[in-house]
């Protein structure tokens, strides 16, 4: 192929990649292939005022890279910011206190979380059940799959500090 036919039909490939480019970052949502788009834009606007495919490739690189150095970070930054500081999920279980409803005498007890929520838990590695029976408090130290990993609480509780 000619030099003028490439510079010529360069504009289909940046229109692509622009689309391919806009796909991706719908999809993933972390602003880098929504730079690229940007950068292949200004590729796009070189060649319409009739630059060489070579400038076009040269401007859509420098200008993806600035944009992903210079701009991608604050709005990570700006997005971010707005974030709910709430655990959710597993982490919310985590530290969380309640009370032994089944003893640990033959294996895995039951507990209630402050929460409501009635699990299926094991006492950690290392720790001796003893002294779990029913109503004895404890806290959440891991979630493993539908299973509670539990020790023993060691703080009193507010009925329990009040002189």
């Amino acid at each position: 192929m000619e030099p003028d036919v490439i510079s010529s039909w360069a504009w289909v490939v940046w229109l692509g990649l622009i689309l391919v480019f806009i796909i991706i970052e719908v999809n993933t949502l972390e602003f880098t292939f929504l730079m690229l788009a940007l950068g292949s834009v200004g590729g796009l606007v070189t060649g319409l005022v009739g630059g060489p495919w070579w400038v076009q490739l040269v401007v859509a690189a420098v200008l993806a890279l600035v944009l992903v150095l210079f701009v991608r970070p604050p709005l990570l930054h700006a997005l971010r910011r707005g974030a709910d500081p709430a655990r959710s999920n597993v982490d919310a279980l985590l530290g969380l206190g309640g009370t032994v409803t089944v003893d640990f005498r033959f294996g895995p007890g039951q507990v209630k979380l402050a929460n409501g929520d009635v699990w299926t838990a094991r006492v950690a590695d290392g720790i001796a059940p003893a002294g779990l029976d029913e109503g004895a408090r404890i806290v959440v130290t891991a979630i493993e799959g539908a299973t509670a990993v539990i020790v023993p609480a060691t703080d009193p509780t507010p009925e329990e500090a009040a002189p």
